[in-house]
């Protein structure tokens, strides 16, 4: 059998070269980063950038595109007035040290500056990625949820969560945090949680955060504008703060 001549090798060359080129231009396409300072060291986000904004989102627009919210009124998963005139929705995973962070760091200033004025709603959305015991832990929440206890048992997890790598939520760990959240029902809890009751719910939150293209967690839509990773509080301040100004 003749053996590619070099003209042949060189085709092959530019075509794989042609290839490599188009799938960038579509990652540039579909997640593009508008300039920002650096992140905080640990935290999450795309090279050179605070924020991904997401397909057929304009940078900078608080009413663009990604209209996420559900405003449910007695959705468990949600803090704040259904009708507060700023909606961010947080898609996050258990076992994710940088959802933890913002647990931790993040969301009680919040809460106390925006939440309890009535300017923001906090919504909460699993996005189990890392694993069979993210899946377990997002049954877990929506277990302590059935029971009215889900910010508890939420904050009982990320305050006990590592600053690197993923926790260890064992079933034993995750009755331990409801018992700490104060699950009244433990038995029932405990069945719940090992169950598929919850499944279509979390594989609802599942697809919502593929169709709009989260890439890892923890990732934010405030008001249809997307912010990707554990930033400073003022990040989020300055977001909040703007958007209400916009509504």
């Amino acid at each position: 059998m003749a053996k590619p001549g070099r003209d042949g090798v060189k085709k092959d060359v530019l075509f794989l070269g042609g290839l490599v080129v188009v799938a960038v231009a579509l990652i540039v396409f579909l997640v593009r980063e508008p300039e920002a300072a650096a992140p905080e060291a640990g935290q999450i986000a795309g090279p050179g950038s605070s924020q991904v904004t997401a397909p057929g989102v304009a940078e900078g627009s608080a009413t663009a595109g990604l209209a996420v919210e559900r405003r449910m009124p007695d959705d468990p998963l949600a803090q704040g007035d259904p009708n507060a005139p700023v909606v961010m929705v947080m898609f996050a995973d258990y076992r994710c040290p940088f959802c933890a962070k913002f647990s931790r760091d993040t969301e009680p200033e919040l809460v106390d500056r925006f939440v309890s004025d009535g300017t923001l709603r906090l919504e909460w959305r699993d996005l189990p990625i890392f694993g069979a015991q993210s899946m377990q832990a997002a049954r877990a929440g929506r277990a302590a949820a059935a029971q009215g206890r889900f910010w508890e048992f939420n904050h009982a997890v990320f305050a006990e969560s590592p600053e690197r790598g993923h926790a260890d939520l064992t079933e034993e760990a995750l009755v331990g945090f409801a018992q700490k959240a104060g699950v009244p029902d433990i038995e029932r809890f405990s069945a719940q949680m090992r169950s598929t009751e919850f499944d279509a719910a979390i594989n609802a939150d599942l697809a919502q955060g593929t169709e709009i293209g989260v890439p890892s967690t923890p990732a934010f839509v405030i008001n249809g504008v997307p912010t990707l990773g554990a930033q400073p509080t003022e990040v989020f301040v300055a977001a909040i703060t703007e958007a209400a100004g916009q509504a």
